[in-house]
């Protein structure tokens, strides 16, 4: 796989997580961060943590893919079950997300500390615009100040 194809995986899963991220985010608006719940508080913590591999090239372009859709499936259940809830998460809904957050903290420590690297860093123009998505995801998933 050549790297401008990777880079359009990249952008692909990052635009799907947006667009869930976003969808989610209706019902944890608030500007309190004590008042947030505590998956929400896990996925900005995480969406943090990604854009930060991504500046700092310790993320390669598959491996922030292969997270990004992690988190969408993640986001995506957890949306469909607080539908299915009236907005609340079960306490054995909110375990399973939980495990599930915790299983991806996991590999996103593991894929920033591993050998491989993006090319260039965040020094290419790719590497750049891929930091700029990243940015404008980890704001969309927090509250507006």
């Amino acid at each position: 796989m050549n790297l401008r194809t990777k880079w359009s995986i990249v952008s692909a899963a990052v635009l799907v997580a947006a667009t869930v991220t976003f969808g989610q985010d209706a019902s944890t608006t608030s500007t309190d961060a004590a008042k947030k719940s505590e998956v929400a508080q896990r996925k900005e913590n995480q969406q943090d943590r990604i854009a930060q591999g991504v500046k700092s090239g310790q993320l390669t372009p598959g491996e922030t893919a292969n997270l990004e859709t992690k988190e969408a499936a993640i986001n995506g259940e957890t949306q469909a079950d607080r539908a299915a809830n009236g907005g609340k998460l079960t306490p054995a809904e909110k375990a399973r997300v939980n495990r599930q957050q915790g299983h991806l903290s996991k590999q996103i420590y593991n894929d920033k500390h591993n050998s491989s690297t993006a090319p260039g860093g965040n020094k290419s123009e790719v590497g750049q615009r891929q930091e700029n998505q990243q940015d404008r995801i980890a704001q969309g998933v927090r509250p507006a100040n």
